[in-house]
């Protein structure tokens, strides 16, 4: 991450050259920015704030602005734009009697910034459109002005897209019917004829005044970070926008090297991030004094095991400016070394009360061996597989001993574990229904319960007042597609999700070629407390996305196989710029903490997501969604497959049924299964994104793949792919009591 220090201002050309001929080792010597025009300021916010909730207005008309939503002040560094619902609230009625205008902003538009949106927007909103205003955008990069909707505007353009995740000065100007649009103090577009003046606009009266958000309801907010907006009464000469915007390349180029930031390097390990663009858009270029340690590239190769630590000079060079970083490069570890920090980072997960079979792993860090001992086999055996007493026995205490061995070199530790006794099993008397409501709103991509009333699986209540249950904190912080899943033993269960967030962004293209490659976990013993959110990485780097996480234990391994789908690319590609398709991966774990290498487990040639799995007698049941485009040639997709097999994690399921849904919804994705608790039938819940959300279907032979829509279902009111799992009549009066 870039950090700018100083605001792009016009300097002198003494203090150009002296920038020129300086050579920084740290942070360069700043330079005295000059302020820009006053003459004609109606309104003028630095937004340099640190905190707090207001934008100052500097211009001396003391008309203060507000800053909402997901609007994060950070000095110097701007206001930061989360892309949410974040954006400075400005006053009403700027653009009353004004028969010229200029708007000038410093804008860093977000590398995923989603289109529509507006930089800034001043006028008037009817409905979810606008109606008169004056607005800038990036995409292409414009500034119109209008009566009344689109349909009016008038627009002066540069006929291309703005560069994105650089500091660039945006100015507009209009007078006598001409509009210019200048980038960094310089003109890149002109409209003449333009007949429409601010002071048209509402007839003086406008309330959607705005940075940050559109005058359109359905646009998006604009993220990334803003500071500097003025707005003139007056057309500003082209002088004054030069002065106003432009910065030398000298100038860009010392404040892209003051903003790297490589972090400690006292002691490095680990291979360098070089960054080879400011955010400016200065080109960096390295050089290393000693290649053997630290490349020009950012490639670190250790001293040997026992050898003193090694230096070098990373010098960063930009438009004839330099800084140099020093780095130390700590020395490969020794087989003591190795063994004790491979020791040390050892865990056994819930040793205080185990209901499972733990990981147990044979190396560790640094490539270490690692062998276990147990004193109570039957118990806890040496590779982890775990027998629990029965209900109503005592729990169980069981030492484990890790051995950790690299050359000659070994240490030992040990682990007390306590292994609780099984719980009483009891039949299933309702339903919970886990689920996100979509990503039209905010808070719709978190996780939402519903329960059953008792076992009617189509008469659901929404709980905790139809807010959000679980929230997440980290990755995208946004969660969709949660899937819930009950220990073998009964009594723990695990909630995993996809990290992704769409509200705000809608990049769904970007969301596959460089979306987040973790899955979000939280587990529970009850239904109702659930650890902290885990952040776990699951899908290797050639994968451009993880979709739809689900879950099944598989018994003749001992463990849960976790399956999702992702967008892999060539391993040649890693920018991720080439076609491919989804397809669905699978790894295996025993706690939801440490995964195996994916393997791909559902690969057509073509586009498939959301694969769920039902166990019933000794096959295994799996509903795919086909995500090709539905066509003549394939009628089918955007609807569910069937297959089945006696093995979960066979790669040749054989086919049972196509087109599951089709007829009664639009077209489905995000199945969810699951069995009848009275009786032999099956409930297939289908989302049909972009229409109702969940319908409902139900069959009593899952062999025939035979699905029939349900009557007269009580759904909640907006759920979309998630999952139902069968619960006792305590576990559902519990969630009931805890979330009413």
């Amino acid at each position: 991450m870039f950090s700018l220090r100083h605001r792009p201002r016009t300097i002198t050309t003494a203090v150009v050259a002296a920038l020129a001929a300086a050579t920084t080792s740290g942070i360069p010597a700043t330079a005295t920015a000059a302020d820009g025009p006053t003459d004609g300021l109606v309104v003028h916010y630095p937004l340099t704030e640190t905190a707090g909730a207001v934008a100052r207005d500097v211009s001396g008309s003391h008309r203060d602005a507000a800053i909402l939503g997901d609007a994060t002040p950070a000095g110097e560094d701007g206001l930061q734009l989360g892309g949410q619902n974040g954006h400075v609230d400005l006053p009403d009625h700027l653009l009353r009697d004004l028969t010229e205008v200029s708007v000038s902003l410093e804008v860093r538009i977000a590398l995923d910034q989603p289109t529509p949106y507006f930089v800034w927007g001043l006028g008037n909103s009817s409905g979810t459109s606008g109606n008169g205003y004056l607005f800038t955008t990036g995409n292409a990069y414009r500034t119109s002005i209008a009566t009344g909707n689109w349909s009016t505007e008038q627009t002066a353009t540069a006929g291309r897209d703005l560069a994105r995740d650089v500091w660039k000065t945006l100015t507009y100007t209009l007078a006598d019917g001409t509009a210019v649009l200048y980038e960094d103090g310089v003109e890149v577009g002109r409209k003449t004829g333009v007949t429409t003046t601010p002071a048209m606009i509402g007839g003086g009266s406008t309330t959607a005044n705005h940075i940050g958000r559109s005058v359109y309801g359905g646009d998006h907010h604009l993220k990334g970070a803003v500071r500097d907006f003025r707005l003139y009464d007056r057309a500003l000469t082209a002088a004054e926008v030069h002065d106003l915007g432009f910065v030398p390349a000298e100038e860009k180029a010392r404040r892209d090297l003051a903003a790297i930031d490589l972090g400690d390097l006292s002691a490095v390990t680990a291979d360098l991030t070089l960054p080879t663009t400011g955010p400016h858009g200065s080109a960096i270029t390295w050089h290393s004094d000693d290649p053997r340690y630290v490349t020009d590239q950012g490639v670190v190769t250790r001293p040997a095991a026992g050898r003193a630590p090694a230096t070098a000079t990373l010098t960063a060079s930009a438009a004839g400016q330099t800084r140099a970083f020093r780095v130390t490069v700590r020395p490969e570890p020794t087989d003591r070394e190795k063994v004790t920090e491979a020791a040390a980072a050892l865990a056994v997960w819930d040793a205080d009360d185990v209901r499972g079979n733990l990981t147990l792993p044979t190396t560790g860090l640094h490539g270490t061996r690692v062998s276990w001992k147990s004193t109570k086999k039957k118990v806890v055996t040496e590779t982890g597989e775990v027998t629990r007493p029965a209900h109503g026995e005592r729990p169980q205490r069981v030492t484990l001993t890790a051995t950790v061995e690299s050359g000659h070199q070994q240490v030992k530790r040990r682990f007390d574990v306590t292994v609780t006794p099984l719980p009483e099993r009891q039949t299933y008397e309702g339903y919970l229904f886990g689920y996100f409501t979509g990503e039209g709103t905010a808070t719709g991509e978190q996780v939402y319960f519903a329960a059953s009333r008792g076992n009617d699986a189509l008469k659901w209540d929404e709980l905790n007042g139809g807010r959000p249950v679980l929230t997440s904190s980290l990755g995208d912080r946004g969660v969709r597609d949660p899937f819930v899943i009950r220990s073998p033993e009964g009594d723990k269960f695990y909630l995993i999700a996809t990290d992704l967030k769409i509200h705000g962004n809608g990049n769904w293209d970007l969301a596959q070629r460089r979306g987040s490659r973790y899955i979000e976990v939280w587990e529970s013993t009850d239904l109702v407390n659930w650890s902290e959110q885990r952040h776990v990485l699951v899908s290797p780097e050639t994968a451009g996305n993880t979709w739809a996480p689900e879950a099944y234990y598989d018994e003749s391994i001992g463990a849960y196989v976790v399956f999702w789908a992702s967008k892999v690319y060539a391993a040649d590609d890693p920018q991720h710029t080439g076609d491919t398709y989804n397809k669905m991966l699978y790894a295996t774990t025993r706690d939801f903490r440490t995964f195996t290498e994916p393997r791909v487990w559902v690969d057509p040639g073509y586009s498939v997501i959301d694969s769920t799995v039902i166990k019933h007698g000794a096959e295994y049941y799996r509903f795919t969604k086909d995500e090709r485009n539905n066509t003549s040639s394939t009628p089918c997709s955007k609807f569910i497959v069937a297959e089945k097999s006696t093995e979960l994690r066979d790669t040749s399921y054989d086919f049972v049924a196509d087109c599951i849904g089709k007829g009664s919804i639009s077209r489905g994705e995000g199945p969810t299964v699951f069995k009848s608790n009275t009786e032999d039938k099956w409930y297939l819940f289908i989302d049909e994104f972009g229409g109702r959300g969940y319908v409902p279907f139900e069959t009593t032979d899952l062999a025939t793949g035979q699905w029939q829509l349900a009557t007269g279902y009580e759904l909640p009111s907006r759920p979309r792919h998630g999952t139902v799992l069968p619960v006792t009549k305590a576990e559902l009066e519990r969630v009931r009591a805890a979330f009413p």
